[in-house]
C-alpha cells in the first residue's frame, strides 16, 4: 500500500516596497518605518513658523492701523474689522479662555506624537501638520500673552477670524486629504497603513 502524496508548502509571497541601505536585501512593506526624518522635520517646521510668522504679522499691522472695533470695507460682504476673541477658531467657547490654552496645548501635543510616529504616510503630511500646528501656536502664543486673539477677516454672514484660523481649517482639510489618499494607495498595493506603523 503506497503512503498518500504529501502536499508541497506554498511559497510565501514577499511583497518588497525598498531596499536596505546596502542596496541588496529587499524590505518587506510589514517592515518599513513610517516616522518623521529629518527631512519631514524640516518640513513641518517650516511652514509652521512661515504660518506663524504670517499670522503675527498681520495681527500686528491690524492692530496698529484699526481701533478696537473699526472696520474697513473691501468688497461685497468682505470687510477687515478688528475685533477681540477669547474662544478658539470663529469665536467659538469664548470666555473660556483658560480651557481654550488647556485644550490648544493637548491637541499640539498629540498633533506632533502623531506626526513623529506617521510622517512617512503621505508627502503632505509636513505641510498639513505645519498648517494645523503654526495656526494653534500662533493663537496659543496670544492668548498666553494677551489673553485673546486679534481676528479681523469678517465675511459678514460668518464670525470674523484671523490667518491662524484659516491655516487651521486648511491644515485640517489636507490631514484628511492624506489619510484618504494613504488609504487608497494602501489598498492598491494590498497592505494597511497600520500594519506598517
Amino acid at each position: 500500500m503506497s503512503e498518500p502524496a504529501r502536499a508541497e508548502p506554498r511559497p510565501q509571497i514577499e511583497v518588497r516596497v525598498g531596499s536596505a541601505t546596502n542596496a541588496l536585501q529587499p524590505i518587506p512593506g510589514a517592515s518599513r518605518s513610517l516616522a518623521a526624518g529629518s527631512n519631514q522635520w524640516v518640513g513641518l517646521a517650516l511652514v509652521a513658523v512661515a504660518a506663524i510668522a504670517g499670522d503675527q504679522l498681520t495681527k500686528a499691522i491690524v492692530s496698529e492701523r484699526l481701533v478696537l472695533g473699526d472696520a474697513v470695507e473691501i468688497a461685497g460682504p468682505f470687510a477687515i474689522h478688528h475685533v477681540h476673541n477669547t474662544g478658539i477658531a470663529f469665536g467659538l467657547f469664548s470666555d473660556a479662555t483658560s480651557i481654550v490654552i488647556a485644550l490648544t496645548g493637548i491637541a499640539i501635543g498629540a498633533l506632533v506624537v502623531f506626526f513623529a510616529r506617521s510622517a512617512r504616510r503621505h508627502p503632505l503630511l509636513p505641510v498639513a501638520v505645519g498648517f494645523v500646528l503654526g495656526g494653534s501656536a500662533s493663537n496659543l502664543v496670544d492668548r498666553l500673552r494677551l489673553g485673546h486673539v486679534t481676528d479681523f477677516l469678517d465675511l459678514d454672514y460668518w464670525p470674523a477670524f484671523n490667518l491662524a484660523d484659516t491655516f487651521i481649517v486648511v491644515g485640517v482639510g489636507l490631514l484628511f486629504f492624506c489619510f484618504v489618499a494613504a488609504d487608497r494607495t494602501s489598498a492598491r498595493v494590498g497592505t494597511s497603513p497600520l500594519s506598517r506603523s
